[in-house]
């Protein structure tokens, strides 16, 4: 007896087992991983180290290679490459397709654990993306206020209220600020009168670092109880700044008001973002590498939703760009297609056989 004839005598059979290849393929596509094209990279990580103020020599000379140095001996690394520009270093570490990444992670962060850096440097970032990929969603955050105060604030709060409530998302790696202006206390130095008292710039500069610091003193163990030691002397309002103390001689005291201007103002800019001709701040986000690229979309559209209603008419929040919705839309014409290709050749099977 062959399998067509089979087939014919016992059909319901045959719809029982049609109809669970179809729940079980329905169950699959429901759990599918989907991203816009197939990972092909390999597993990467990214020591990112923030360094505010150095110039990318410094940077290159002081972070850069001594970390490069301490994690080039971790198991399963592949290729370092990195990138050193002002203000920060982005070491990307590849390894190997079969790397186990959890426990590589942990054992970059004990190699860079070991490291000294320069007192006033960020402790590294262990970054779970490459920066060199697109970012999954961008953002467009926009007031009505465009004047330098405005866009002083639209960065600040871009930065401290999105940014920090995006970051917490599970799957998102890292998210990226542009545009608009960050705020900066400049200190405005009389050249003139600096001479006059035989002072150097440097001299200045040393000055404020040395009365602005919070670094780690180390630990107090009392029993069986640690208690983690810092020193704070840090300036807690602009004016203080002016108060400092940059000059003494038996009675002359000169502040650092006397010899400088100091004013709130904001870093130079090196880039402008423009959304329909409007001044912006955009945010990109970027997923983890192994992340599925639509649920960390829901996520964020989610506690976009949310930010939205906190804010209130004072910010505007756009989508620029979402990957995910080119992603959603492919799989929906591929669902599409499955569904009428199915119902075609049930169609040609019962007329033709």
């Amino acid at each position: 007896m062959s399998l067509v004839d089979t087939a014919i005598r016992r059909p319901v059979t045959v719809w029982m087992f049609t109809f669970a290849v179809m729940l079980f393929g329905l169950v699959g596509l429901s759990r599918l991983a989907v991203n816009l094209l197939p990972d092909l990279s390999y597993p990467t990580l990214t020591v990112r180290t923030n360094y505010i103020g150095a110039a990318p020599g410094e940077i290159e000379q002081l972070i850069t290679k001594p970390i490069e140095e301490a994690v080039g001996v971790v198991k399963g690394l592949r290729k370092i490459s990195s990138i050193s520009k002002a203000g920060q270093s982005d070491v990307l570490l590849e390894f190997e397709w079969d790397a186990p990444m959890d426990i590589t992670s942990l054992e970059v962060r004990e190699k860079l654990d070991l490291i000294r850096l320069p007192l006033d440097v960020q402790k590294p970032l262990i970054l779970k993306f490459n920066p060199s990929l697109d970012p999954i969603i961008r953002l467009g955050l926009q007031s009505d206020d465009t004047s330098a105060a405005g866009l002083t604030k639209l960065r600040t709060f871009a930065e401290y209220d999105i940014k920090r409530q995006l970051e917490s998302l599970l799957g998102v790696a890292s998210v990226k600020l542009g545009g608009g202006l960050e705020q900066e206390y400049q200190v405005v130095i009389d050249q003139h009168k600096l001479a006059q008292l035989n002072l150097s710039s440097e001299q200045i500069i040393n000055r404020i670092n040395a009365e602005n610091i919070n670094i780690s003193a180390g630990r107090l163990i009392d029993g069986n109880i640690q208690y983690l030691v810092r020193t704070l002397n840090q300036f807690t309002h602009i004016s203080q700044i002016g108060e400092l103390v940059v000059y003494r001689e038996n009675d002359q005291i000169v502040y650092l008001k006397d010899i400088a201007t100091v004013k709130d103002s904001f870093k130079e800019r090196t880039d402008v973002t423009r959304i329909n001709a409007g001044e912006a701040v955009e945010l990109a986000i970027y997923k983890e590498g192994d992340a599925n690229t639509v649920q960390v979309a829901t996520l964020i559209n989610q506690k976009l939703a949310a930010i939205r209603k906190l804010s209130g008419d004072k910010y505007k929040l756009t989508v620029v760009y979402d990957q995910s919705t080119f992603i959603s839309n492919a799989i929906s014409e591929v669902k599409s297609a499955g569904i009428i290709g199915g119902l075609l050749a049930m169609l040609v099977l019962y007329l033709f056989l």
